[in-house]
């Protein structure tokens, strides 16, 4: 890769580490195209915060929107990004079931 390809990677990344994003993403991969405020509300921010993340998102590359009057939509651009999601969040459960399980005690 390039280092230019390397910094775009990173800033997609980046774009994935912020839990409100992160909680958009969801209801979009959930629910399909949403409004801003329908977004907003499922994903527990301000219309105006949800606005910010999503624009972010789409510069980004990974929401597409449209626009209808005066109301912007947001879709998932890639479905792809699902895969990545479920393989970190399937990586996170992991980690946190052997945190709390870990190593016992020997018997007596």
């Amino acid at each position: 890769m390039t280092p230019e390809l390397i910094e775009e990677a990173a800033h997609r990344f980046a774009l994935l580490g912020d839990p409100t994003r992160l909680r958009i993403l969801h209801v979009l991969m959930e629910r399909g195209e949403l409004s801003v405020g329908d977004a907003a509300a499922a994903a527990g921010t301000s219309r105006f915060n949800a606005s910010g993340h999503l624009n972010r998102l789409a510069l980004g590359g990974l929401v597409a929107r449209r626009q209808s009057g005066t109301t912007h939509y947001y879709r998932i651009f890639d479905p792809r990004l699902g895969g990545i999601c479920d393989w970190i969040c399937e990586t996170v459960k992991e980690r946190a079931l052997a945190l709390t399980s870990g190593p016992r005690p020997p018997r007596r």
